[in-house]
């Protein structure tokens, strides 16, 4: 990997084109790499990102708070929720004052867990670039969008 022509052996109609489809396809790259980290510690992508919200959050927040906080908007943001509760990694927490209220809560587990999965597990992706690179493609994801 790392030629999106060879890779995919194609060619492109221009430029703009060709970076759209790179782009695209590299997230797809990353998605996958991602998978594959966190599988033994039987968390996807998404349930670190929602674990790693509750954590910096530092008290109990609500879901529609954690739902516009994540990376990814996952419509399925309950569903990766109710297996975090089924593994004990975070816990509901139903207001006293207004039943339809629900905050969510990292628990030990959860924060153990985080400790466990290293720190720098985007560093393999990021390998190929320097400093100065990684701010020039952030710059451009930025102003793409």
């Amino acid at each position: 990997m790392g030629n999106l022509v060879k890779d995919i052996n194609s060619s492109f109609e221009n430029n703009r084109v060709k970076a759209l489809l790179n782009v695209i396809y590299t997230a797809n790259w990353i998605t996958s790499a991602q998978n594959e980290f966190f599988k033994p510690f039987g968390i996807s992508p998404q349930q670190y990102n929602i674990l790693r919200i509750l954590k910096g959050a530092g008290e109990p927040i609500k879901v529609q708070t954690i739902k516009d906080r994540m990376l990814e908007r996952s419509p399925n943001a309950t569903r990766l929720m109710d297996k975090l509760c089924a593994k004990n990694l975070i816990e509901r927490l139903p207001s006293e004052n207004d039943r339809r209220v629900v905050k969510i809560v990292i628990t030990k587990v959860g924060v153990e867990l985080l400790k466990a999965i290293p720190k720098d597990l985007n560093k393999d992706l990021l390998k190929n670039l320097n400093e100065d690179e990684a701010e020039l493609l952030s710059n451009l994801l930025d102003k793409m969008r």
